[in-house]
């Protein structure tokens, strides 16, 4: 065969002669994709997760699609019946691989989990020498990481909804059969419950004031405590002493309060990933199916979830909302009691509005114009489109007004209404302040802040720079929030950029924030799930946290201060070293461009 046409190869075999049939391959114009386009400028490998690769998927390329033999297919094809099963057996595996590890972080948990009464001034060092010590901590160690690998390795290769959703429930089935694990916040929760529906509060005095029927199950930090949470927990925290009747029972309510969470971040979820142009399986996937969703959030359990549920539930509602001001106002009762279970929740409620502001100024731009808004191109000084951005921004006033109103309105009067049915009044605002008092490295600014005051010390014996550090971190915290907004303001799809400065304002609320705990990795992680694609390195954090805690819920960093802190402190200057590098280097002139005379 001669010629030098890009041809594809029909090979056909009639008894015993083939026949090959030279077909040429049309190529043609790339199909635009901002994604792709993105990564392309980037440097980095672009993988399509909406949908698997179709025949005219490689032809943008513009590159001949050549194949000499019926074995070496041309992978522009559609997948043959062996790469199907090649690529159903990998994820079967995966399946049972993390099933794997589920089940040996509940046998874990049955043997040295969080029990009512274990000792509650255990070490690693004594649970390694206890009775089934080496067995408990191969458990919890083999277990995370086959349940981190399976959940990692599947990320960009979920096939389907289904697929994801029947993957996460057999994962998470064996940690509703288990005793709480992984933390010993449970019992807290109980003792409020029990203070709460004897009438005292507990925004003034910790549980050992009544004294709680289980205070020997509390760890001792906390039982002259006030609680930190919002009036609305306390009601749930009330409601599940009453309805269990007993320390089991009340347990038992709690999870399954967390498992309906878990429930209804699968339910919403998927539309804010769809807005966002992200695959719903996969949003569904790596924002459930890590390894902090079954022995931590679930198994322990944590309010977390309840939290995440109802922020998620509240911007699908304000997403789905068209101009009616009933759904906004839900979206905003929701949100509203987000923030009155964990204060934290505040951060995703000024990009509710902006989204609010959006759907309440479609149905007037939809009839003044058939294609979307876009920002007017901004003067970098003086000059004649000048005041045209200044009078499109006081144009935006009024919408902002009304989306504040309904939205922002809402979510105070909820909160409101929640604080004035518990009776305990605004006592839970100075509370909050109470889980400062914890001084570990796992918090960056504290870490920091720990590193300056080991070196201070030396010369100063009374120095302490963590106060300083954190809030410094504060003040940056704020900068990053408001920046964000203004972003989202300004932003052509306003909906998108909203929901990603709500999950990017929550990851920097979890990094900026004087405390850490593992499981505060999921509040940004189940949003960015739902808003981009690179999640790898809050994923990576992730993994790595689930280490953090042993099944007794004794958390390993604080048995490690100051080695850890000085080497957070390197790690995070490292870490910034090479930020500053990525974004100040210069991009250097693709070879294969350079035009020559």
């Amino acid at each position: 065969m001669g010629g030098s046409c890009a041809l594809n190869h029909v090979m056909a075999t009639t008894g015993a002669h083939t026949t090959v049939v030279c077909v040429p391959v049309v190529a043609r114009t790339p199909t635009p994709h901002p994604q792709r386009d993105r990564d392309r400028e980037s440097g980095r490998p672009y993988a399509d997760h909406r949908r698997r690769p179709t025949r005219g998927d490689h032809a943008d390329t513009g590159q001949p699609v050549m194949a000499a033999s019926p074995s070496a297919r041309p992978w522009c094809t559609a997948p043959t019946p062996d790469a199907q099963s090649s690529t159903a057996m990998g994820l079967s595996f995966l399946r049972w691989l993390g099933l794997a590890g589920s089940l040996m972080l509940a046998g874990a948990g049955w043997l040295g989990g969080a029990l009512p009464g274990a000792d509650l001034e255990a070490t690693p060092l004594s649970v390694a020498r206890g009775t089934y010590g080496p067995v408990i901590l191969g458990l919890w160690l083999v277990g995370t990481a086959l349940a981190a690998y399976a959940w990692w390795s599947a990320r960009d290769r979920v096939p389907s909804m289904r697929w994801a959703i029947g993957t996460v429930s057999l994962w998470l089935l064996p940690f509703l059969f288990v005793p709480p694990m992984g933390s010993r916040d449970v019992y807290s929760y109980a003792c409020q419950g029990e203070m709460f529906t004897h009438g005292l509060d507990p925004y003034r005095l910790g549980v050992s004031a009544l004294p709680c029927t289980w205070l020997d199950t509390v760890a001792e930090i906390w039982r002259d405590t006030v609680t930190p949470y919002g009036p609305l927990f306390l009601l749930i925290a009330g409601a599940a002493v009453a309805v269990g009747q007993s320390l089991t029972g009340t347990i038992v309510v709690f999870r399954l309060v967390t498992l309906a969470a878990i429930v209804v971040v699968a339910a919403c979820l998927p539309a804010l990933a769809r807005r966002c142009g992200i695959a719903p399986e996969r949003a569904v996937w790596v924002a459930l199916a890590g390894p902090l969703i079954g022995a931590h959030m679930l198994a322990a359990p944590h309010n977390d979830a309840v939290m995440i549920a109802l922020l998620v539930a509240g911007l699908f509602l304000i997403v789905r909302a068209d101009a009616r001001p009933i759904p906004l106002l839900t979206g905003g009762v929701l949100l509203g009691f987000a923030v009155a279970v964990k204060a934290t929740a505040i951060v995703v409620l000024p990009f509710a509005v902006v989204i609010a502001m959006r759907r309440l100024t479609v149905p007037d731009r939809l009839a003044s114009a058939t294609v979307p808004d876009r920002p007017a191109p901004l003067s970098s000084g003086a000059g004649p489109d000048r005041p045209d951005r200044w009078r499109g921004l006081r144009a935006e006033i009024g919408p902002l007004a009304r989306a504040a109103a309904l939205v922002g309105g809402s979510s105070v009067a909820a909160l409101l209404a929640v604080t004035v049915a518990s009776g305990l009044g605004f006592g839970w605002v100075p509370a909050m302040r109470g889980s400062t008092t914890i001084i570990q490295f796992t918090s960056p600014p504290t870490a920091i802040g720990m590193t300056l005051t080991y070196a201070g010390q030396a010369l100063f014996p009374g120095f302490d720079a963590v106060p300083a550090v954190r809030a410094v971190a504060l003040l940056a915290l704020t900068t990053v929030l408001v920046m964000l907004f203004l972003a989202a303001l300004r932003a052509a799809d306003r909906v998108r950029a909203a929901l990603r400065g709500a999950a990017f304002g929550m990851a920097a609320l979890v990094l900026l924030s004087p405390v850490f705990h593992p499981w505060y990795l999921m509040w940004p992680l189940t949003l960015l799930a739902a808003v981009t694609v690179r999640t790898s390195a809050f994923m990576w954090i992730t993994m790595v946290a689930a280490f953090s805690v042993l099944p007794d819920g004794g958390g390993l960093p604080r048995f490690v201060k100051f080695p850890g802190a000085p080497l957070m402190t390197i790690l995070l200057v490292v870490l910034a070293v090479r930020f500053i590098r990525r974004r100040t280097a210069v991009p250097q002139a693709d070879p294969q461009e350079a035009s020559f005379p």
